[in-house]
């Protein structure tokens, strides 16, 4: 449990990590004040919301692809914080798109895709 905590603890400083390096470039105090008290969308849940999509898709072929991202989202959603983040829906998406990739899998059901 120590080692799932601590994990957590460096999802959450990735979390803030600033990739382009710009992302307060050109503000002043005033506004970066603003922009951090505004609750933000967490990107593991869009990330788990994405790849529950591709699960609910590819799933019914490829077993593991729920699997993974079942794996993920339940995973990541102990970094969703309720005061600094506004919606918890894209993980409970991602975990019910996942799901039903998963149930379509071992039941051998499968949906016609344009693909």
């Amino acid at each position: 449990m120590k080692g799932f905590k601590k994990f957590i603890e460096l999802l959450n400083r990735l979390k803030e990590f600033d990739i382009w390096g710009d992302k307060y470039e050109g503000l002043s105090d005033k506004e970066k004040e603003y922009m951090n008290r505004v609750p933000t969308q967490n990107p593991y849940g869009l990330i788990g919301l994405i790849f529950g999509g591709i699960a609910f898709a590819f799933g019914p072929k490829y077993g593991i692809i729920p699997l993974i991202t079942l794996t993920f989202c339940v995973v990541t959603l102990y970094t969703f914080d309720k005061e600094k983040e506004d919606n918890p829906w894209p993980f409970y998406l991602g975990i019910a798109l996942s799901v039903i990739g998963l149930v379509m899998f071992i039941f051998g059901e499968a949906h016609d895709l344009i693909l």
